[in-house]
């Protein structure tokens, strides 16, 4: 595959600096003129409208599922709908909640109580307030009765926290006098109660000079009794100046954890023992001079490898490991593993550890959640989840576990029983997996080659399944919920008993279908990338047949995000079902290298000097689609975001040959200068530093602002931003949409005033770039076949 230069030629000019200025006034006046263009081309189009009507009527569906949490015995849900757009906090009883299940009646019988009305907050404040969680307190007095409340203005990461009386339904006053309420300036911290009785709280926030990391993330953590003023607060935790901040929370079980980010990936932890010294409130300005990590003298190091993962239960640790670990001669845990020690004896020097999972060539660990006696893992085996119950032997975690996979009944057999084009079986052979980040390729299976050597063991469920604990100190209750592709969620809820076994499973919501899958096929398959390793992905379709019965090629919209060990995995489509797969286009999910789908060294395989190998597993599955007859190069649109923006930035500039079309968000592009702009500082160890010139030589490799050349035609790109996002700055794609325009290219641009890094804060915001986004690329791809043929 040819790929461009890696450095632009010196005839470019220099973009201009001023729209680097958020805010600035010639910036905003050519984001205006561009998203007038956008507009224009867009908004009248015919079916445009209704596509966006109906998506904002998908996203505000009054019969959707009401995600729920509990705490203090109750229920809480944010709720957005066409006459709330900013959201209602709300409330409600088991009992209630239950009201409004299939089998009880007709849905929306629920009785919810409400808390807070962000709409008329913001109307009465003159903020765009956003919803950014809230934290009930759960034990005490004031049990149910008094939350953290965490709102963002216009969607931005940096928000502020205020302290909510849930009885009179108002914002508890500041004032130190009377003993008011906790509140948090605007900064990109936290607040969170620091007891059980709500008189103190946890505080990181931008407290003056030094205070804040390179990222912009604080880096001093301070403990505010109730009517202090945080310049009162006694100092638990000072983060080394080049850190990337300082964090701490107070568990389940009441402890106090502190901790640190080094880097991106790496952590150093420290559990605060009630009652243990710490640093008074006059040597905080001191500490933050210093340029090394200052934690409480009483607080007791967690030694791990920082490269390490640490999350209490219980009396136990439980320790991801992201590295192989030799803890002791002569005994290796690998990478990707999960371990436990009794917190009391590691702290104490003991190193006897017991083993709970093992990742295998296709299974990695995706995530666990804790309840009152058991540990359930979720896993991704070849991409796909599964559960695993762990019961421990006896309190102190020490020895055997029992281990179980839940039987999860109708909940599972719903979604299969829906689905049953899906190709792709439960058996758990890890034949044929993909996942060799060395580039060796394995033996595949009979199965799989028989009728298409690309499909992943054909014939399993493609079904995603999930559970989290709903109190981990009241019981073994679990919240569930399974969906597919083509299947809509259904959550439920069960009950382990002592044996591990679910049992219970009582159905409470079934979201309806949102748009015509019949005739969808979904299946599973694996490209081989320029180094000999499999990548799988999942394609959702309707197959186009000719008049022999053989496939055409259809419009393709192939999305990957390859970073941060994030996986991609199961989830139904509304949105993209009735936007792409109704029109008879297909989907396509990669799940590339740098990405988590098998655990940490397949991320490890795309980090820093070796990130090509996400751009190359990329268009390998690009490819694939092309040799397989799925698609053209015209008919394909890549879509991508944040550091799947880059990723698709990458393929427009280095395979412009490969695609069609370009859907382009919130991305990194520049990344020359990245680490410079805003939190970009915290992303280093994931891509290098370019101000290292050894290392700028492999970045500028992935820069796609640094690869655009005059005289070369990139397929048409979207671009799309928010003025509000302060996580990456809004200048990378400004930048590249009017360098490319220079050239002459076709870029489409549209920059939303809020949503933050999440380009948009309400219903009518997210269906309007949905629709944008889908129709770009539909337009795009059917006029390449157009003009082709």
């Amino acid at each position: 595959m040819t790929t461009a230069p890696a450095s632009p030629p010196s005839s470019l000019e220099p973009v201009p600096d001023w729209l680097d200025e958020i805010e600035g006034a010639r910036a905003l006046a050519w984001v205006a003129q561009r998203n007038a263009a956008t507009r224009a081309a867009f908004d009248g189009a015919p079916g445009f409208s209704e596509l966006r009507c109906d998506l904002e009527t998908i996203l505000d569906s009054p019969d959707r599922i009401p995600r729920v949490g509990e705490a203090a015995g109750a229920l809480y849900n944010l709720w957005t709908d066409a006459a709330h757009p900013r959201g209602l906090w709300r409330r409600t009883t088991w009992a209630s909640y239950r009201d409004g299940a299939p089998a009880a009646g007709a849905a929306g019988s629920t009785d919810w109580d409400v808390l807070l009305d962000l709409d008329a907050l913001g109307e009465a404040e003159g903020t765009t307030w956003v919803w950014h969680g809230a934290s009930v307190l759960r034990t005490g007095p004031l049990a149910g009765r008094r939350a953290l409340v965490t709102l963002s203005d216009g969607g931005s990461d940096a928000d502020v926290t205020r302290e909510f009386d849930l009885d009179t339904r108002s914002f508890v006053p500041v004032d130190p006098v009377t003993g008011g309420g906790f509140h948090r300036e605007a900064s990109k911290g936290f607040l969170t109660w620091a007891d059980e009785v709500g008189d103190a709280a946890l505080l990181a926030t931008d407290f003056g000079v030094g205070s804040l990391s390179p990222a912009g993330y604080p880096r001093q953590v301070r403990r505010l009794r109730r009517g202090q003023d945080p310049s009162e607060g006694e100092v638990l935790l000072t983060a080394a100046a080049a850190d990337n901040g300082a964090w701490a929370y107070r568990d389940f079980w009441g402890r106090t954890w502190l901790l640190t980010h080094p880097d991106f990936y790496t952590e150093e932890l420290w559990l605060l023992p009630d009652g243990a010294p710490v640093f008074p409130a006059a040597d905080a300005e001191r500490l933050l001079t210093a340029v090394d990590t200052a934690v409480a003298p009483g607080a007791l190091h967690v030694d791990v490898p920082a490269s390490a993962a640490v999350t209490p239960a219980w009396d136990l640790l439980l320790i991801e490991l992201r590295e192989d670990w030799q803890a002791e001669a002569g005994c290796t845990y690998p990478a990707g593993s999960l371990l436990t020690a009794p917190i009391d004896a590691f702290l104490d020097g003991s190193r006897e550890l017991t083993v709970l999972f093992t990742p295998t060539p296709a299974t990695s660990l995706s995530g666990f959640t804790i309840t009152a006696h058991h540990l359930v893992l979720e896993l991704l085996d070849d991409c796909v989840t599964a559960l695993e119950v762990l019961t421990p032997a006896g309190p102190d975690g020490v020895g055997p576990w029992s281990r179980r996979r839940p039987g999860l009944g109708a909940l599972a057999d719903g979604a299969v029983r829906a689905a049953p084009d899906s190709l792709g079986s439960a058996a758990s052979s890890p034949t044929g997996s993909p996942a060799r980040a060395d580039g060796r390729e394995p033996r595949p299976d009979a199965a799989a080659t028989s009728a298409d050597p690309t499909l992943l063991r054909p014939g399993r469920a493609l079904l995603q399944v999930s559970a989290s604990a709903v109190d981990p100190l009241e019981g073994d209750r679990l919240w569930l919920s399974s969906s597919s592709f083509t299947r809509p969620t259904t959550l439920a809820v069960g009950e382990l008993g002592t044996d591990g076994e679910l049992g219970g499973v009582e159905v409470l919501r079934s979201a309806p279908e949102r748009f015509d899958a019949g005739g969808v096929l979904v299946s599973q398959h694996v490209a081989v990338s320029e180094d000999g390793t499999r990548v799988p992905y999942f394609q959702i379709g309707r197959p186009r047949l000719d008049d022999a019965g053989q496939p055409l090629p259809s419009p393709t919209l192939l999305y990957g995000y390859g970073g941060f060990e994030v996986s991609l995995g199961i989830s139904y489509l509304p949105v993209t079902g009735r936007a792409w797969l109704e029109r008879g286009g297909t989907y396509v999910v990669a799940n590339i290298r740098g990405g988590g789908e098998y655990g940490p060294a397949w991320h490890r395989a795309g980090l820093r000097q070796n990130r090509h190998r996400v751009y190359e597993d990329f268009a390998a599955v690009a490819q694939a689609l092309v040799e397989r007859g799925v698609t053209t190069p015209e008919q394909l649109a890549v879509h991508g975001g944040s550091n799947g923006g880059l990723l698709v930035g990458v393929m427009l500039t280095r395979y412009p040959q490969l695609v069609g079309a370009v859907v382009c968000e919130v991305p990194l592009l520049d990344m020359r200068r990245y680490h410079r702009l805003l939190a970009g500082a915290s992303w280093e160890a994931e891509y290098g530093n370019p101000d290292d010139p050894a290392q700028w030589e492999f970045i500028r490799e992935f820069s796609p602002f640094h690869l655009l050349q005059p005289g070369r035609t990139y397929p048409p790109v979207l671009l799309v931003t928010s003025t509000r996002d302060d996580r990456v700055h809004p200048a990378h794609a400004r930048t590249m949409a009017y360098r490319m325009l220079e050239l002459g290219q076709d870029v489409t641009f549209f920059e939303n005033s809020e949503g933050g890094h999440g380009r948009a804060s309400t219903s009518a915001q997210r269906a309007y770039m949905y629709a944008l986004e889908h129709e770009f690329a539909w337009r795009a791809l059917t006029r390449s076949r157009s003009t082709s043929s």
